[in-house]
């Protein structure tokens, strides 16, 4: 029997009758229903909805996008993921025409500022669905991303290469990434490898993306935790010089952190999530250590995590995937009494939601 919360018309955005492109909750909602839909669409494979009694078609249907294709894991057969065409309602516009005066008007401007016109294709990523015929594979990625080797799966494999053959076709603003949790970790990594590999910036919508971390935000006393994370920051930024110093790069390695750092994707924290609240903390510390005139420790303990200063000291390169040199951070500022309600992704599309934003601009 299905849920409520997989049935749009009970518990989707209905409000949002009319999108406005330029309206950065809108365009929030609708990515996060798309995700949605994944979920939706991977319930109904297993329990054997289709036709009229497919629940997913709703959550893509009502904001004018049609299914082009289900991404399917190779080990368990899931549905993870989802590429979605906008389709507009009005016949008179004229798509090449669009994209081509997007594209155009956007070329010179700094990559993080996104055109306010629906997408072409969105690439949508689910989570973790704890259902018999998927968690067991779900699990295995979870701790994947915990052990930073996702990028190192069959799933975010089959994720890249669609979203590079479609990035080869179309221009760069014509598409959008999007997932949550688990689906988050895998647009944040196709998102991070397109700029760092090709210098393309791709709008991004990362809901409770997880940071793998010591759980610091959980401090009550203010001042304790500035105080942990003060000392967290000075003994990372002393290894990873130590370990540069016995392991120096080499002279023309690109730096990846600089150059994700014009890239500003949408990530959307609950402070109530242990999985994603670090993020709270993350860019909050980063700004007080400059403030008090500590920027050079905290330049080098950001771009590092303990994981990758000892990956790198035994000769395993290891990239921290989950920092990021410059986001837009929404954090739900509404109650959230138990985890369920705190990770899960009907927040994020609630008419009510109270969210503290704020642009964090890394520059180095």
């Amino acid at each position: 029997m299905a849920s409520e919360g997989e049935i749009f018309s009970l518990s989707g955005p209905l409000f949002l009758t009319s999108i406005d492109w330029r309206n950065t909750d809108h365009r929030r909602c609708v990515a996060v229903s798309l995700v949605q839909s994944v979920y939706v669409l991977e319930l109904d494979r297993q329990q054997n909805r289709q036709g009229p009694k497919a629940l997913a078609p709703p959550w893509w249907e009502f904001f004018h996008f049609r299914l082009i294709q289900r991404l399917r894991d190779c080990e368990d057969h899931s549905y993870f993921g989802a590429i979605f065409e906008y389709t507009f309602p009005n016949s008179h516009l004229n798509y090449s025409y669009y994209s081509t005066h997007t594209q155009n008007q956007n070329q010179n401007k700094n990559q993080n500022q996104y055109h306010q016109n629906p997408p072409k294709y969105v690439f949508a990523f689910r989570g973790t669905v704890a259902k018999k015929d998927s968690r067991s594979q779900d699990f295995k990625l979870d701790l994947r991303v915990i052990r930073n080797n996702l990028h190192n799966s069959s799933r975010f494999s089959i994720a890249s290469q669609v979203v590079e053959s479609t990035v080869n076709n179309n221009a760069a603003s014509d598409i959008w990434l999007a997932g949550h949790s688990l689906g988050s970790a895998i647009a944040l990594t196709i998102g991070r490898d397109m700029v760092i590999e090709r210098g393309i910036h791709l709008e991004t919508y990362l809901f409770n993306q997880p940071f793998v971390s010591l759980p610091i935000e959980k401090i009550k006393n203010e001042k304790l935790k500035h105080g942990v994370r003060f000392t967290h920051s000075v003994v990372k930024a002393g290894l990873a010089v130590v370990v540069k110093i016995q392991k120096p790069e080499r002279p023309h390695k690109n730096d990846h952190f600089t150059i994700l750092s014009a890239w500003v994707p949408y990530l959307f924290v609950n402070p109530s999530d242990p999985i994603c609240s670090e993020y709270v903390g993350y860019f909050e510390h980063r700004e007080k250590m400059i403030a008090i005139g500590a920027g050079k420790i905290e330049r080098i303990a950001t771009q590092n995590s303990i994981r990758s200063i000892i990956s790198t000291a035994i000769g395993k390169e290891s990239v921290p995937s989950h920092l990021l040199p410059s986001a837009f951070v929404s954090v739900n500022s509404s109650p959230s009494p138990d985890f369920n309600r705190a990770h899960g992704i009907d927040q994020w599309w609630k008419p009510d939601l109270q969210c503290n934003c704020k642009l964090y601009q890394c520059n180095l």
